[in-house]
């Protein structure tokens, strides 16, 4: 990615986020994923999964 132009670097980081996005949320059947966001940019994916239980 060294010698990339800046344009195809930011949409391959694009990409990776939303790739991680959708990886958080496939991968549980009950709970939520947080995005955090500090001056416009991604920092953190914080993935929460509930487990139920049959009564």
């Amino acid at each position: 990615m060294r010698n990339m132009p800046k344009t195809a670097l930011k949409d391959a980081t694009e990409k990776q986020l939303l790739s991680q996005v959708l990886d958080a949320m496939k991968s549980i059947k009950y709970g939520h994923v947080q995005i955090t966001i500090q001056d416009s940019k991604v920092v953190q994916i914080d993935k929460t999964e509930k487990i139920r239980l049959d009564k």
